[in-house]
């Protein structure tokens, strides 16, 4: 494919990434804010929530094989539209909004989410120019990556914002309307992608022990995160703080924004002129992880202003996030190579549904346990803490292996 025909291809897949991003992070803040609002505990909103984490494992695994059997274009598409289907049947009367029927509805976006996420960093790897190696090849990467979770971020504001103006139903109505462009659009001009009459699932598993060291290290890498993200610091800041439900989607849509800014940007400060240079950059920053965190736990526990640590401490925490993440996200990447892409990133991306997984349930877990207040909060911020070492450590042979 040459330089001319790769770059539109690019901008098309970032466009329906991002659109699909808006429409996921707002599905996320409307279901837990609507339903929290409607009385539902910690405990309940994580059993919600689950399906959509535990689709993930399982649908990373299948992406990866149905790229590579029937092509990229047609993993896109059906993302897309699951997505649509996910959020009209949100639109329908409030006698159906069940805790099995969100669930359902939570199983098949999460479904839809891995489906064009693997399409989407597997499309970078296949439609990139040959010049776009090494630097280069990280600067789209990052890009991709960054432009995805500022868009996430807006999602977040406008599932916030949009459920107090339009409500529920109807903020469903007009993301399932936005999903169903963007699906016409990507029938209509996405390139396909060459595929593989053979592929099969067991190819899928068997990586090579630097992909798999790199996934256990993106497991508990996203599990730190989510583990007070999820659930404990929006009902934190709705319960504890106070914050309305626009509050909370605006100050989570700015942290995910910053988060996407910092993963675009990261290419001009950190430049990895190898696989082993990248390793060795991508350990350094996930320890990095340990300060911001043990600062805001102590901080909290010590009765210090919680408003301001959580977003004093908890932006930090975002910025050496993002850098880890842009780097992993490359280094999958470039570890890989060859005609094989879209089978390890569905591999790798399955480690990170894992880590989501388990990083949610933590996240309630913890916060009903301890208490949904400053308690709850700190006791999420150090079991964080303890999977950053986790993923330290998993990194660790990733390095000594390139």
């Amino acid at each position: 494919m040459t330089v001319a025909t790769a770059r539109p291809g690019l901008l098309l897949v970032t466009a329906c990434y991002q659109g699909f991003t808006l429409s996921d992070g707002a599905l996320r803040m409307l279901v837990l804010l609507h339903l929290h609002a409607a009385g539902m505990s910690p405990w309940a909103l994580v059993l919600v929530l689950l399906p959509y984490e535990i689709a993930g494992v399982f649908t990373n695994l299948l992406s990866g094989w149905l790229g590579a059997r029937f092509g990229l274009k047609s993993t896109m598409l059906a993302g897309l539209a699951l997505q649509v289907v996910a959020c009209a049947l949100l639109t329908l009367d409030v006698v159906w909004l069940t805790v099995p029927f969100v669930m359902g509805t939570q199983l098949l976006s999460g479904i839809a989410k891995d489906l064009a996420k693997t399409a989407a960093k597997s499309y970078v790897a296949t439609l990139a120019p040959a010049s776009q190696t090494g630097h280069g090849m990280f600067r789209l990467v990052a890009w991709l990556t960054g432009s995805k979770n500022a868009m996430k971020g807006c999602g977040f504001f406008a599932g916030g914002a949009l459920l107090a103006a339009a409500g529920f139903r109807g903020t469903n109505l007009g993301l399932a309307v936005l999903l169903s462009v963007l699906l016409l659009l990507a029938a209509w001009l996405l390139p396909g992608s060459p595929h593989k009459a053979k592929a099969t699932l067991r190819a899928v598993v068997a990586q090579t022990p630097p992909v798999r060291w790199l996934a256990l290290a993106r497991l508990f890498l996203f599990a730190s995160r989510d583990a007070w993200f999820v659930v404990a610091l929006p009902l934190f800041l709705a319960t504890t703080l106070g914050w309305s439900s626009p509050w909370v989607g605006g100050f989570l849509s700015v942290w995910v924004i910053g988060y996407g800014a910092v993963q675009a940007m990261t290419p001009r400060f950190v430049r990895p002129a190898a696989t082993a240079a990248g390793a060795t950059t991508t350990l350094v920053a996930t320890a990095a992880l340990l300060l911001p965190l043990g600062a805001s736990a102590v901080a909290l526990h010590a009765g210090l202003a919680p408003a301001a640590t959580v977003v004093v401490g908890l932006c930090a925490y975002g910025v050496v996030f993002a850098i880890t993440s842009s780097l992993h996200s490359w280094l999958v990447l470039a570890i890989a190579g060859g005609n094989d892409v879209v089978e390890r990133v569905g591999f790798y991306y399955a480690a990170n549904s894992v880590g989501r997984l388990g990083g949610t349930v933590l996240s309630g877990a913890m916060f009903a346990t301890f208490g949904e207040g400053v308690a709850g909060l700190v006791a999420c911020l150090w079991a964080s803490l303890g999977l950053v070492v986790l993923a330290s450590v998993s990194t660790i042979p990733v390095r000594a292996r390139n």
